[in-house]
């Protein structure tokens, strides 16, 4: 747990959004009190596995403020009188590493469920395992298409825009704008760049018009730099760039592309658009970059006096000083970490898996304080969909534009 807050508490205010934020809707309790393990009247114990360490270790942050968030709530009562014991482990984004750790959450941890574990990858090594054991795998920090299964796999939900969703918006913008592009790729090596790439190709096919991919170039998370690919795109002649990266590598790509003078319209996945990753490349670097959108910001800005971001960076400066405040992975791990006390408080006294996942199911209609306005789950029981209201925006050097309209899918 994050032992290190401030000496200054939680504004009123603030902490009014947030319990308002966690409240929204009524729950049945139960006639008894039912749990699995994990649920006892005085705890409830859940877990996650992200990248502390390696490649990936800037979405390390979304388990520290998973922590503080907890914390935060213990020490205002937890959740229908328990406390939340939060474990998030480190699995540096490596799939050996995630199987392990996965396993001492289930089989010596004991957790009720799984939240906001991230990566394509490691999770695809723990999905079928997850759901032989009937444990919850919920709010996964990846978009993968395989995790909307919930005949074969219930157990498991996304908590991002699924990748082919968010690639044919990108394909129909650049249809829109470029009829003719002529389209360069950078991708992810892995289950994670596909899951963009077909769809994305797809919508091009389909349309039928001269728009066509000239190039594709691909990387491994372990590469150190990416310059050989983004050369080799800048001399292929194209005039669109589909940047489908993460972390340093969406960063390192940015900046080359700057300095190698190529300014092709460029299209970046959404889970690259946080300042902090953007700052790294160089602000004026991304200029004109397009994504999809369908969260807020945190830090200074268009956002700074909205609910929500309010609540996140009151919790920061409290728990977290050392992060910085327009730290967007950070504020997408606190709405993540709301949304999971959401689902828990749902369950009211009964605490068995089954029940975290049929509230996990039925959260349609919820809206998370890192969302945009318009913007709710959408999953049912028979659609694992997390959000279908999206938006197009446009890096303008300093912010993100956002659409006025939204795009439904």
């Amino acid at each position: 747990m994050t032992k290190n807050p401030s000496r200054r508490d939680v504004s009123a205010a603030a902490f009014a959004t947030i319990a308002a934020s966690v409240l929204p809707a009524p729950y049945v309790w139960a006639a008894e009190k039912k749990y699995d393990a994990g649920a006892s009247d005085t705890d409830i114990k859940i877990g996650q596995t992200v990248p502390h360490s390696g490649p990936g270790s800037l979405y390390g942050v979304l388990g520290r403020v998973g922590e503080a968030y907890f914390q935060m709530l213990n020490e205002g009562g937890g959740i229908n009188g328990r406390k939340v014991n939060f474990l998030t482990l480190d699995d540096a984004y490596s799939a050996p590493k995630c199987v392990e750790a996965t396993r001492r959450l289930v089989e010596q941890e004991e957790v009720l469920a799984l939240y906001g574990s991230l990566g394509t990858a490691p999770q695809t090594a723990v999905h079928k395992y997850l759901n032989s054991k009937g444990v919850p795998q919920l709010l996964l920090n990846t978009g993968a298409s395989k995790w909307n299964n919930p005949k074969e796999f219930k157990w498991t939900m996304a908590g991002l825009p699924l990748y082919p969703t968010e690639a044919r918006i990108l394909a129909r913008h650049v249809l829109g704008v470029k009829p003719n592009a002529k389209i360069g790729i950078l991708y992810q090596n892995d289950d994670f760049g596909r899951d963009f790439l077909g769809p994305f190709k797809k919508v091009l096919a389909d349309a039928g018009g001269t728009a066509s991919v000239i190039m594709e170039q691909t990387y491994d998370l372990t590469d150190p730099t990416i310059d050989s690919q983004l050369i080799n795109l800048s001399k292929s002649g194209a005039d669109v760039f589909y940047n489908i990266s993460t972390g340093k590598a969406s960063s390192q790509s940015i900046r080359k592309a700057a300095e190698l003078g190529w300014k092709p319209l460029q299209l970046l996945s959404a889970g690259s658009t946080g300042k902090s990753i953007l700052n790294a490349a160089g602000f004026e670097n991304a200029k004109d970059i397009v994504a999809i959108s369908y969260s807020k910001d945190a830090g200074p800005g268009r956002w700074e006096k909205d609910p929500g971001p309010m609540a996140f960076e009151e919790l920061r400066k409290k728990y977290l000083p050392n992060v910085a405040p327009d730290n967007t992975i950070a504020y997408a791990g606190y709405g993540q970490a709301v949304t999971m006390g959401e689902i828990l408080r749902r369950c009211g006294d009964e605490l068995t898996r089954a029940n975290v996942l049929k509230q996990a199911s039925n959260l349609n209609g919820f809206h998370s304080p890192f969302f945009l306005d318009g913007v709710t789950y959408s999953y049912t029981p028979d659609d694992y969909t997390p959000m279908k209201t999206l938006f197009t925006q446009i890096f303008n050097g300093k912010d993100w534009e956002v659409s006025d309209k939204p795009v439904v899918e």
